[in-house]
Formats: C-alpha cells, sequence, structure tokens
C-alpha cells in the first residue's frame, strides 16, 4: 500500500469515526467550505513555492496540497483511484487507446 493510499484510509477513518483530537476529523466536520479554502490556499502556496524557495519546500507544499485534496475526496465519497482511473481514461484517449508501458 503506498502512502497515500495509507494517508487516503486514515481520512476516512477520521472521517467516519471523528476523533476530538484529529486535525483531519475537525476539518471535515467544517465542511466543503473550509475544506475548499484550504485547498485554495495551499495550491497558492505550490505556487509561491515554485517560484524560488527550493526543491524541499516545493515538495513539502505539494505534500499540504494532496493532503487536503484527498480529504475532498473523501467528503464527496470518492477514492484516489477515482482520479487515477479519469487519467488513464484521459491517457488512452489522447493515446488511441493503446497503452505504452513507461
Amino acid at each position: 500500500m503506498s502512502m497515500l493510499e495509507r494517508l487516503y484510509e486514515i481520512i476516512c477513518e477520521r472521517r467516519d469515526a471523528p476523533r476530538p483530537d484529529s486535525y483531519t476529523s475537525h476539518l471535515l466536520a467544517r465542511g466543503e467550505d473550509q475544506i475548499l479554502k484550504k485547498v485554495g490556499e495551499e495550491a497558492i502556496e505550490v505556487i509561491v513555492a515554485a517560484k524560488g524557495q527550493g526543491d524541499q519546500r516545493l515538495v513539502e507544499e505539494v505534500a499540504d496540497l494532496t493532503y487536503h485534496l484527498l480529504v475532498l475526496l473523501a467528503l464527496h465519497g470518492l477514492r484516489p483511484a477515482d482520479v487515477e482511473a479519469e487519467l488513464m481514461r484521459r491517457h488512452l484517449q489522447r493515446s488511441g487507446g493503446t497503452e505504452n508501458p513507461a
């Protein structure tokens, strides 16, 4: 299991069984508008980091954005696999339906 998959599982656990000491539970309880606000803030931080704060800072900000996107997916009952399937669909559509192994 990848770290992204494990993180998504933890997010769903916090959604389904909220814990008072959990940032994820708190964020989910505040609802979609708060989650969307955080996604927007983190996206801006990714842009700022990419414009000269160094590779490590960029990785940190992309990790924060990814976490908040996973929370948004969990709120909607969607899975990272749904995003992966959409990316594959687009790839296959653009490549004429053939999959070229990397």
